[in-house]
Order: C-alpha cells, then structure tokens, then sequence
C-alpha cells in the first residue's frame, strides 16, 4: 500500500509500535481482539483498528505538501480537510484559508477567487456544480484533489447502476459533505434521493408500494431528491450505496430491507431480483468496516468505561461512540484537553449535539479497565496524549515508554 507523509506532530511512538506488531502478527487482520496495555491498577485496552486511514493520509500527505511547495500562492480548502479540528487548525495556522463551512455555507465567495489560487478538493470529495465553478475560474482541480478513492468508489458504483437504469438511494446525513458529493455524482447519471435512517427507508417503501400518494414524496424527502424525480417511475429500479463512514450494519440493514419491499411487490424469485434491486455490498469503506468491527471485538472484554476520541462532527467517530454507548459509559472527547481531572471530564453527546460535564468518570477501585478507540481522522499523538493523561491519575507499574518497548 502506499506510504504517506504524514507530520510527525500526529505520530505516537506508543500507537506506531502497536500497529505495526499487531500487523506482523495477523496480516490477514483476522484478529479483532484489543491491545492490553497493562499498567498495572490501570488497565487500557486499545481497538485492534483505529486512527488514519488511507483517505486521510493521502490528504494530509497532499495539503502539506502542498503547502511547502506553494509558500507564494494563495490556498484555500472546499472546507474541512477532514473531520479533525486539530488538523484543520494546524493548515490554518500555515495560512489555509476555508471557502465554505462543514454545511455548505459560503466562507469567501469564489468572485475572489483567481485563476492563480490553488483550492484544495478534501477528502469528502465535492459536487459537479462547484467543480464547474473552480473550472470556469481556471483553478485547476486534479493536481489538489485529495477526494478519498473509497468514495471515488461509491461514485463509480453509482456509475455502474445508473448505466442499467437503476435509481439511487444513498444512505448518509443529508448535510455531510460526502453525501452531497455523492448525490451531486449519482444524480447527474440517474434519478437519485437521499435516506437518513431506517425510517426514512420506511418511508421510501411506503411510497414504493403506494401506500402513500406520490404527490407527498416530495414534500416527504424535499431538497434530498434529484431534479424532474418521477415517483412513478423511478422507485420501480432501485440501488442502495452509502456515505462511507455510516455505520455498516445500517446501510445493510436498509439495503436488505428495501430488498425485500421490491421482491415482495413484484413477486420475485432470487433469479428475478436483479431486475429490481441492484448488488451495491461493495460500497463500504474498508476503514469504516475495519474500526465498527474492532470495536465490536473491543467491547467483548468487561470494561468499565469507553473513551472515543475524534472530531465532533466526524460521521464515523460518532458510530463508534453509538456501538460503546450500547453496552457502557462512552465519553466521546477531542483530545487530552477534555479530561479536567481524575473526577471531571468534559464530552460530546452527539445525539444532542452539545457538550456536557460528568463528575467521578473513572470507578474508585483497586483495578480500573478502560476502552479507547478513535475516529479515522484523528491523529494517533491525540490519543496517546489521552493515554497519559489518565495514566497521570494512577500509581502505574509500567511507564509509557516502557509498555511501548513491549511492542517493539
């Protein structure tokens, strides 16, 4: 695979010496049971998957280069590098200039924009018609174009199924980024709509069956349908992809469902269905199912408490937090800065979208266990600054840098 550049600031010595003995031990990454990391009354046990992946790294890799090979030109990202705040502060820091916020919201309006700037494409990717506007500018979008090629690969499969007159349903967070690259993408090629969740897929089939008028889809699912949509016509042939970072087991689970809606309306035997269904399994980043799966082989070991550590508003960090937050106390934080102290820590409810303060956080108990993960977009010093923090709060056996000798 290939090998990034990516600035030592994001390294761990810790983190790096696990993955890469992990790696040599189970290259078929057949083992999803944690890393223990024992230092002694305190106990952490690491997901086998988590941190960068390679979406991220490319662009990183691209936007620093980037930015050293331009130290005269103006650079602007879309948005968001990645779903990072440490990240997207350190390429502001170095002169990165944002056009629009994470919702599409203009920043700096493209009329000042010169055919001499240089605009970073992020790993989300983007839509045709803000390709075009970069392209009339004479801004030159595949040099920077750090779209990560997982989601390239949901583009293409659309591509695919479009050819074959299916429509596209497209499971993601209607505002995300990614998902409204993809349905810029789908809905150029194919009648295209937008579902959130399980219930707007329930919907969708309500209308596919016809139990609900037509005429109401389009205030049912307004500004998440494509242009001249024909409810009559176009939910006879239907594809489920994915924005790559929704949890796995939701995107089968609505791809399965709708299934079964097609094949019960028109009475289909297996061999008929790929008249009304298309096979889009294939749409899931390898990252997104490598780090659910992890967590699930993570939260088989009795734990105390769980800590996620990512953006706030990254989509994949939030469904590990959803799949810890099944079986134990989650605190979802950004980074060390969010553990006040041994009894008070600071974090994210995102179903709330809004931050909260809990106090006694860590058990009073002779041996303390704990869970740690992260998202695909947070760098690996973030944690292990986690690490150490709460290390601080314990008599360990081991230090750091003798648990990292372990793995070396």
């Amino acid at each position: 695979m290939k090998q990034f550049n990516v600035p030592i600031i994001y390294r761990s010595p810790l983190i790096t010496a696990i993955k890469n003995k992990r790696k040599q031990l189970d290259k078929m990454k057949k083992d999803f049971t944690p890393t223990l990391l024992d230092f002694g009354p305190l106990q952490i046990y690491l997901a086998r998957h988590f941190g960068f992946c390679y979406g991220v790294e490319n662009a990183i890799d691209i936007a620093f280069r980037t930015i050293e090979e331009n130290p005269d030109k103006r650079i602007f990202l879309l948005s968001e590098m990645i779903h990072n705040p440490q990240v997207n502060a350190d390429l502001q820091l170095r002169g990165v200039q944002f056009l629009q916020d994470t919702n599409g919201k203009q920043i700096i309006p493209y009329e000042s924009l010169t055919k001499d700037d240089i605009v970073i494409i992020p790993a989300f990717g983007t839509t045709l018609a803000i390709e075009e506007k970069l392209k009339f500018i004479g801004i030159p979008i595949a040099k920077y174009n750090t779209t990560c090629p997982f989601v390239e690969k949901v583009w293409n499969r659309s591509e695919q199924i479009a050819e074959k007159k299916y429509t596209v349903v497209v499971h993601g967070k209607p505002t995300h980024e990614e998902t409204r690259a993809t349905f810029s993408h789908a809905a150029y090629l194919t009648p295209t709509v937008i579902v959130y969740d399980m219930n707007e897929a329930e919907l969708l089939a309500q209308f596919i069956t016809g139990e609900k008028e037509s005429g109401d889809f389009y205030s049912t699912f307004e500004g998440r349908y494509s242009e001249g949509f024909d409810v009559e016509k176009d939910l006879q042939r239907i594809g489920v992809v994915n924005q790559t970072t929704m949890l796995a087991s939701d995107t089968q689970a609505i791809a399965d469902f709708l299934k079964a809606v097609m094949t019960n309306k028109y009475l289909l035997n297996e061999s008929d269905i790929a008249n009304h269904f298309a096979d889009t399994r294939d749409t899931l980043c390898y990252a997104t199912n490598d780090n659910q799966t992890a967590v699930y082989g993570m939260l088989e070991t009795g734990a105390d408490l769980a800590i996620v550590v990512g953006g706030y508003n990254s989509s994949n960090t939030s469904h590990l937090v959803e799949l810890c937050e099944m079986k134990l106390p989650t605190y979802y934080i950004t980074g060390e800065e969010k553990i006040f102290s041994e009894t008070t820590i600071q974090h994210f409810n995102f179903h709330t979208k809004e931050e909260l303060v809990t106090q006694n956080y860590l058990p009073i108990k002779k041996s303390v266990k704990i869970l740690i993960t992260s998202g695909a977009s947070c760098p690996d010093a973030l944690v292990e600054s986690v690490i150490e923090k709460i290390c601080s709060y314990y008599k360990i056996h081991s230090s750091i840098e003798e648990v990292t000798a372990k793995f070396l």
